[in-house]
């Protein structure tokens, strides 16, 4: 009897064991979920809301530290010209701008 009692509590205890494992890995995927992730796509919508805005004329910023003037906008490309020559026109990604200045929300401010 003493051989049936350990081998039951032997498994008993084993299928303890894995449950507690699958819980303890269960919580380090949500705290590094909720640490990790979560904030990344926040980030990302932000980003994505900021770039949507963007229009011909605006001033920018890019994640190089140049700022520049948007001349033409396509589907993933950005026509920016840096500095006062009009020879500087560069292509980009949009997902290096990183600060959109309006200059229609200046122009419409300063008229009134």
């Amino acid at each position: 009897m003493n051989l049936t009692t350990t081998l039951l509590a032997t498994k008993a205890g084993g299928t303890q064991s894995i449950i507690s494992m699958v819980v303890i890995y269960a919580a380090i995927i949500a705290i590094f979920w909720f640490f990790a992730i979560r904030p990344q796509k926040k980030q990302q919508k932000e980003h994505d809301a900021l770039v949507s805005t963007l229009a011909v004329g605006d001033s920018i910023l890019t994640t190089s530290g140049f700022f520049g003037v948007v001349i033409d906008i396509m589907d993933e490309v950005v026509i920016v010209e840096f500095g006062n020559n009009k020879n500087c026109r560069i292509p980009m990604k949009k997902e290096n701008i990183v600060e959109i200045d309006k200059q229609e929300e200046e122009a419409k401010a300063a008229k009134k």
